[in-house]
């Protein structure tokens, strides 16, 4: 067997958040033509899954008023919520933010949505972004 070449960092997907799916998702599925993608809910919002080539486009919709989605469009309205970045190794990555000085708001992987590790980094260090990184 030979060793896997790693692939580097690459998008997994973009989480949209929105108020409701079912108002958002026809722009997306019947409109731009996207793929509808089975995924599991996580951290108290549904989730659709639209594939947009290799990455996916991630409709966000808070099931609990408490989590970070409810907080986000109630604080700035439908839009971007954030960015996911698949990496080869996301202890190694997440290693080399904190010696960047970067803020992580998960200091270790944790579980997320499909049952992959994932860990989030604080927008403050990200250019305004929120960015999360999770293992291939």
């Amino acid at each position: 067997m030979t060793p896997s070449t790693p692939r580097g960092p690459r998008v997994s997907h973009i989480g949209i958040a929105v108020e409701a799916i079912a108002q958002s998702l026809p722009f997306f599925r019947d409109v731009l033509g996207l793929r509808e993608v089975t995924l599991d809910d996580s951290d108290g919002a549904r989730i659709v899954g639209l594939s947009a080539g290799e990455p996916l486009v991630e409709l966000l919709e808070a099931d609990d008023p408490a989590s970070p989605i409810a907080r986000f469009v109630a604080k700035r309205g439908p839009g971007i919520h954030h960015i996911c970045f698949s990496v080869d190794d996301l202890d190694a990555m997440l290693e080399r933010c904190r010696a960047a000085g970067v803020r992580l708001i998960d200091e270790r992987p944790r579980i997320g949505a499909e049952g992959k590790r994932i860990a989030f980094l604080h927008p403050s260090s990200t250019g305004g972004v929120l960015v999360e990184l999770s293992d291939h």
